[in-house]
């Protein structure tokens, strides 16, 4: 039987080189886990993780406990949309989570209420003359906070050569400081109805999908996002081909600091409050949401339906262990091991690329 052939050169098509998209084994992944605490739970609990075993609801799965699922990670996920475009271009960014906090803070002093029970709310950070302002405001607010410390940061990693670490090191703690000094460690409370109704029911999952769906299309069709897979996989190459790297990735950073402003407003109407501690490792879970999904702390391989798939993934683990009522600190143990496995897993995959190379 002749050998089939492709091309006009002749090449021969071997159908066992034909590997699967990195997501495809990320999603296996997912279900993989899926099943393992659906059979915990059958075995330990008596009970379904995924399904609904009650008579008196209706429905074949367990709707609640989907929604935890998606809720509990679309606001890191926001955030890790952004951490996923920084990683491409071979940088890092840990000010995520201060960032979230300081912007928080700030946003929401714009939009808080001029009375509580029909008493003034001597609480108002700017006073009786700065309340119950449009909604706009806050939200122009929180944008323009996130877009500066991102920024920040790029300019100093492409104009400083300041490494990535250091750079957005120096802004996480800066910022965490500017969230504290805002109010002197004093939360900030009581906002408007219709800045409170941007965080409420499922909107967090809605932003989430929305965006991860726009970065998706940005990445693969447009000049951004050509420009930054080939800084991330070879920067002085994209220089010699014309790239203007130093303003790509201030641009880059600058909307990774603006993805982190949205997850703060997000967060902070959906809690109807900002405190200076909030965001606090949230950097870092982004970060494992993205690796997990396929993206290459190397740079320049990686996706941002990966990184969806990574943040569910981190969702069902947490949402599991809750299921089995495991101990919050088991889950911090966890969640750290699926950091540290997040990075040899990444190391794994660029020693096996590189002897099929």
């Amino acid at each position: 039987m002749a050998e089939a052939t492709h091309g006009i050169g002749g090449l021969t098509f071997d159908a066992s080189k034909r590997n699967l998209p990195p997501e495809a084994g990320v999603a296996i992944a997912l279900v993989l886990i899926v099943v393992v605490f659906e059979v915990l739970g059958r075995i330990l609990m008596n009970d379904s993780f995924l399904f609904n075993t009650r008579e008196n609801i209706d429905g074949i799965f367990n709707v609640a406990r989907l929604q935890i699922i998606i809720l509990q990670v679309s606001i890191i996920g926001i955030i890790a949309l952004g951490v996923t475009q920084v990683i491409l271009t071979g940088g890092i960014d840990l000010s995520s989570g201060s960032i979230v906090a300081a912007t928080a803070m700030i946003a929401m002093s714009f939009a808080q209420v001029g009375e509580i029970n029909g008493m003034e709310n001597t609480r108002a950070v700017f006073g009786s003359g700065w309340v119950d302002l449009p909604v706009i405001l806050p939200v122009v607010v929180a944008l323009a906070c996130g877009m500066a410390a991102g920024l920040i940061n790029g300019l100093l990693i492409a104009y400083t050569g300041i490494p990535p670490f250091i750079a957005t090191l120096g802004m996480m703690v800066s910022a965490r400081g500017v969230a504290k000094w805002w109010t002197a460690g004093q939360p900030v409370s009581f906002p408007t109805e219709s800045y409170a109704a941007i965080g409420s029911g499922m909107m967090p999952v809605f932003v989430f999908v929305v965006l991860a769906i726009l970065f998706h299309l940005i990445l693969r069709y447009t000049v951004y996002g050509k420009h930054t897979y080939a800084i991330g996989s070879n920067e002085a190459a994209a220089r010699m081909s014309g790239i203007k790297v130093a303003r790509h990735k201030v641009l880059v950073y600058t909307i990774a600091g603006l993805l982190a402003g949205v997850a703060a407003l997000v967060l902070s109407s959906k809690n109807l409050t900002a405190q200076a501690g909030m965001g606090m490792m949230y950097e870092l879970d982004a970060i494992a949401m993205a690796v997990i999904g396929g993206i290459s702390l190397q740079g320049g391989r990686g996706s941002i339906p990966g990184t969806v798939l990574g943040a569910m993934i981190f969702g069902v683990i947490i949402s599991g262990f809750t299921f089995l009522r495991l101990d919050a600190y088991y889950q911090e143990m966890v969640k750290g091991a699926i950091i540290v496995g997040a990075v040899v897993l990444d190391q794994w995959r660029q020693r096996r690329a590189a002897a099929k190379a």
